[in-house]
């Protein structure tokens, strides 16, 4: 009988929780180790953040789904891996008290921690910045965006700045999202005319979103995710300022640098800005006792897979297959990493470091359909050597399919959203030079209503499959 343990149960882990229970769960022991016993649906968190969906709708208990594929939920944080022994050491999330996990497979889909300390004065609990990254804190940024609201009904004008808070922040779309959500609830309020909205970024263009950006045939000619997205912000009256690095943050007061060094200060009511991803701080101890978490994981504390590593951004960008494409650790094959706990070769967007030597680069992006899509892969693979093969599934982020739907409002009747599709996630540039890397016969961004009835549909549709129900396997990661 073969142990199989998952760390996390998001997009990643969770996916992988239900392939490997459909599989082995009935011979073998599958372990998911998460802090919480419920999963959370985090792409609906930009309508908690506004008030126009309860939190409890973005959240379902996972013991139910585990005890149909039978899947053991282990309670707590995964503190330390001891990988040369095979087992992880959990600590309890009410009690602190310390157990044990043994494993013969390994998966860490941890998703992201924030990384709210990169940034001095960042963040709902130390800083004065909201965030839409958990639960608590979209409830929370919801607290103080109803108040700004409350204040704007009162006469009172609110400067409303949304963005990243670190100069190697991802998840601009998550971000982008919330804004154009403030805009349209503002809209219906009847309140725009009081709040004046800036779009804070450290992408290098607008729309780059750390894949650097997306190009598609419209109408006979190209047009870029740039023109697409400045559109919709001067078509809202919605002001922009990119290639900026936040640096610290003090009440009413975002500092930061731009790409050519100057540094400058943007002022404040309420700012809601994503803070830099870093890798879960797991410490991987060999059997000696030492820390060897540098072996398994970069600096950053995302474990490093099947990725060639070390490559100029020149070298990456003209090498797609320098991309990881079964998740595997080289130095334990039996350990794998989902979603964003594994190390990217380097980014997607250009890196630029300014005269000062602060990098101001969009991380790579791997939430949602990608972290979905990469923990089938991992989890099948590991059924395959659990069952006595070679691993058969690979798929890396230069030849994955990727959609993108960011809604602008929540109504089924006036709502709206943007859809992009990008094939593949990382550009290859020999296969697709027209499209910038992507394949312009199914790369596509439009706007419309019929984009948030979809968004409606994905909430529904993929809580459906997560939580297991009858078809799960056929609806696409």
């Amino acid at each position: 009988m073969s142990k199989v343990a998952i760390i996390g149960a998001g997009f990643a882990g969770q996916t992988a929780a239900l392939y490997l229970g459909s599989a082995l769960g009935r011979d073998h022991e599958i372990a998911v180790v998460n802090r919480s016993d419920r999963f959370l649906y985090y792409p609906s968190l930009v309508w908690v953040g506004v008030g126009h969906m309860k939190p409890e709708r973005t959240r379902f208990p996972l013991q139910p789904v585990y005890d149909r594929f039978h899947v053991r939920l282990v309670e707590g944080q995964a503190t330390r891996v001891y990988p040369d022994e095979g087992y992880l050491v959990v600590e309890a999330s009410d009690s602190h008290e310390e157990t044990q996990v043994a494993y013969d497979y390994l998966i860490v889909a941890t998703g992201a921690h924030l990384n709210f300390a990169g940034t001095p004065g960042l963040g709902p609990e130390e800083g004065t910045t909201c965030s839409i990254c958990t639960m608590e804190h979209a409830a929370q940024t919801r607290d103080q965006y109803l108040a700004a609201v409350e204040r704007m009904m009162h006469g009172e004008r609110q400067r409303i700045v949304v963005g990243t808070g670190h100069p190697g922040a991802t998840c601009q779309g998550a971000a982008f999202e919330y804004l154009t959500n403030v805009h349209k609830d503002l809209v219906k309020r009847g309140l725009r005319d009081q709040a004046d909205l800036l779009w804070l970024s450290n992408e290098r263009n607008v729309g780059d979103f750390g894949v650097s950006g997306v190009r598609v045939r419209s109408n006979g000619r190209l047009t870029s995710s740039e023109e697409f997205l400045t559109a919709i912000f001067r078509d809202y009256g919605i002001r922009w300022e990119v290639q900026k690095g936040v640096r610290r943050v003090a009440p009413g007061r975002i500092y930061w640098e731009d790409y050519d060094g100057v540094e400058g200060e943007t002022a404040y009511d309420m700012a809601m800005l994503i803070p830099q991803f870093t890798g879960s701080p797991i410490r991987y101890i060999n059997k000696g006792g030492q820390d060897i978490t540098e072996k398994v994981a970069n600096p950053a504390g995302f474990v490093k897979v099947d990725a060639s590593y070390g490559l100029s951004y020149d070298e990456l960008h003209n090498n797609p297959e320098a991309w990881p494409a079964t998740y595997q650790n080289p130095a334990y094959p039996n350990l794998f990493a989902a979603g964003i706990a594994f190390a990217p070769p380097g980014p997607i967007s250009a890196p630029h470091v300014n005269p000062n030597g602060l990098s101001i680069t969009a991380a790579p992006p791997r939430t949602g359909m990608v972290s979905g899509i990469i923990g089938r892969i991992v989890a099948l693979n590991v059924v395959d050597l659990v069952q006595g093969r070679e691993m058969s599934h690979k798929e890396r982020m230069s030849e994955m399919f990727a959609a993108c739907i960011a809604s602008m409002g929540d109504s089924l009747w006036d709502g709206a959203a943007a859809t992009i599709l990008i094939h593949p996630v990382v550009p290859d540039p020999k296969r697709f030079p027209e499209g910038n890397g992507r394949d312009l016969s199914v790369s596509h961004m439009e706007m419309g209503l019929a984009g948030a009835w979809m968004k409606r549909v994905l909430h529904s549709t993929f809580i459906w499959k997560l939580k297991g129900n009858p078809g799960w396997k056929i609806i696409p990661e």
